[in-house]
């Protein structure tokens, strides 16, 4: 990997909170178009260093790039169109329809009375066009569902029109069906639009199919960085949950329970290979 493709790296960045330390010596390079996305367990540290990628929380030490600009050097609105963040945190709002949610994305765009151009409309309508979000665009934010308002969110970051898209736990609250949708949102967006997205998962199945690279967290330090296909082998899973008794089956990404130890009543078998 070249330098000069990198386009967003980490140098050296130990994160935490009152100067206390929680995890250290944090160095991401990442291409444009690719997605990285950080595992592990419960309290690992993962939304707390998308916090001090995104300059919502101060690092310890170290520093983060986008492009070949120290992010702490940048405007507010300089950085709005540098990087755009989807959160889980619930969004309250009242007599706000889905539309106007997805217009504040144009923030950094609009001038000092915030006033939206025909450009900025454009840019309004194609986000709700890409979320597929068109039937709900006039409803009340605060009626829609979790799925409903995750698209909208996440519409709302598109709009911005980022070279980065940071997203904390962006499958949380969500059915199987919207998992699966958000995710190949993001997945043309790295292709089509060449954005670099950075975002935490528990779902280890679906980040192994969704990611460029992988980020393991565990401890005070990276457990392991790299693809899927590299780091994902063995008992890696087990490890890095502390998967103890059961195991992780990487070949279906099921997890699989603790074998039971009495005498079998059934003895199933699976032929041709369509058995699991």
């Amino acid at each position: 990997m070249r330098q000069q493709d990198i386009y967003l790296r980490t140098e050296d960045l130990s994160v935490g909170y009152h100067g206390d330390v929680l995890i250290r010596n944090i160095d991401i390079s990442l291409e444009k178009g690719k997605i990285l996305t950080l595992i592990g367990p419960n309290g690992a540290g993962k939304s707390t260093i998308l916090k001090s990628i995104t300059t919502q929380l101060e690092p310890i030490s170290g520093t983060v790039y986008i492009g070949r600009n120290d992010l702490k050097t940048l405007t507010a609105k300089e950085l709005a169109k540098e990087l755009a963040v989807v959160l889980t945190d619930r969004v309250r709002s009242e007599l706000v329809t889905s539309e106007e949610i997805v217009a504040m994305g144009r923030y950094p765009y609009t001038n000092m009375f915030g006033r939206m151009t025909e450009e900025d409309r454009k840019a309004v309508d194609e986000a709700i066009r890409r979320v597929h979000a068109e039937d709900i665009r006039m409803q009340d934010f605060s009626t829609l569902s979790d799925g409903q308002r995750q698209r909208i969110l996440l519409a709302r970051a598109i709009c911005q029109e980022p070279e980065v898209m940071v997203l904390d736990e962006p499958t949380a609250y969500l059915d199987i069906r919207y998992k699966v949708e958000l995710l190949d949102i993001l997945r043309d967006l790295a292709k089509t639009k060449k954005m670099t997205v950075i975002m935490s998962l528990h779902e280890i199945d679906l980040a192994m199919k969704v990611s460029d690279e992988l980020l393991l967290i565990k401890g005070d330090t990276i457990y392991g960085a790299g693809s899927p296909e590299t780091l994902l082998k063995g008992n890696a899973i087990e490890e890095l949950y502390g998967l103890e008794p059961g195991s992780y089956d990487l070949n279906y990404g099921s997890v699989e329970l603790k074998s039971v130890k009495e005498d079998p009543l059934v003895f199933v078998v699976g032929g041709s290979g369509a058995g699991i």
